[in-house]
């Protein structure tokens, strides 16, 4: 038996904001009356919050993704749909125009909920950079890539120079396998091309001017490793997004991010999402800056901030 002031130290209330969602039917009223001194809905609702690492067409409908948005008070939702490499598409011009149709489509009917991330592949340059004129012409506000390029490919050249003319981020799905025997696997054994701490690196030392996102801390791997190698990176931000939430992930991320390059995202994790933050040794303004101002702040350089 532990303490609840050990559980909410020592964890991301991610298991706790299940209990605590809104008289779930499920929940013994024994459970109900111990969680009812701590509201995570309520202290939630205190904060403004931009989710910036979410997605349409790949976690469920969007009635559902708004209904839980809904109830965190997730202001705005940042949203792609990608395709991975794994899957054995090519991620042709047709493939990847196709998914930002879907974005577009969201950002069409829910003006004020949804924010878009262009999708591309840069093995198709011309047609890659012609999309990008598309979308952020249409409203779009930054750049998700996934696993097709590793961020510092050559291809990868004329899709950064373009952003930084766009004064807009690049959202980089990220991978950082554990180590196995003292050795820290350099690419792991799922996805081969994804790009690791090491590419961002590279990318953001070539290009100083550029904004970077690493994906998903809370997506699992050796975020600690990728929080150590990244940290100096003036240019790299780190997104929470993701289920696999060490209770210090924050707090070890606050340490070498420092309060203003880190951004909400939930990845699809809403109690996560909300949880980890929640629960870790963050001061009000910190989670201000987190939850909100952070990413909005960089939407400011090209005009797309919330008032």
């Amino acid at each position: 038996m532990i303490s609840r002031r050990k559980f909410l130290k020592n964890t991301s209330l991610a298991s706790a904001g299940i209990f605590l969602a809104d008289k779930l039917e499920t929940i013994h009223p024994y459970e109900k009356a111990s969680a009812a001194s701590y509201d995570i809905l309520k202290e939630a609702s205190k904060y403004r919050k931009i989710d910036a690492h979410e997605h349409v067409g790949m976690s469920g409908p969007i009635e559902y993704q708004l209904n839980m948005a809904d109830r965190f008070g997730i202001e705005k939702l940042v949203v792609s749909k990608v395709i991975s490499a794994d899957s054995g598409s090519k991620t042709t011009p047709e493939e990847f125009r196709a998914c930002n149709d879907e974005v577009l489509k969201a950002m069409k009917n829910y003006p004020d909920r949804y924010m878009g991330w262009c999708f591309i592949n840069p093995v198709f340059g011309k047609e890659a950079l012609e999309e990008i004129n598309r979308c952020t012409g249409k409203g779009m506000i930054g750049l998700k890539v996934y696993n097709q390029v590793k961020l510092n490919d050559p291809l990868f050249y004329p899709i950064i120079e373009k952003m930084i003319s766009l004064k807009m981020i690049i959202l980089m799905h990220a991978h950082c396998g554990l180590g196995v025997g003292g050795k820290r696997t350099k690419y792991g054994n799922i996805q081969p091309n994804s790009s690791i701490p090491e590419d961002f690196a590279e990318a953001a030392q070539r290009y100083p001017e550029a904004m970077f996102q690493y994906a998903h801390t809370g997506g699992g791997g050796d975020w600690q490793y990728a929080c150590k190698m990244l940290k100096d990176y003036k240019n790299v931000y780190i997104d929470t997004s993701g289920s696999n939430n060490e209770g210090t992930m924050v707090d070890y991320t606050l340490d070498h991010f420092g309060e203003d390059r880190i951004f909400f995202g939930t990845d699809g994790s809403y109690f996560q999402g909300v949880g980890t933050i929640l629960s870790s040794k963050l001061n009000e303004n910190q989670r201000r800056k987190i939850f909100f101002e952070n990413f909005n702040e960089v939407l400011r350089k090209s005009g797309s901030n919330l008032i």
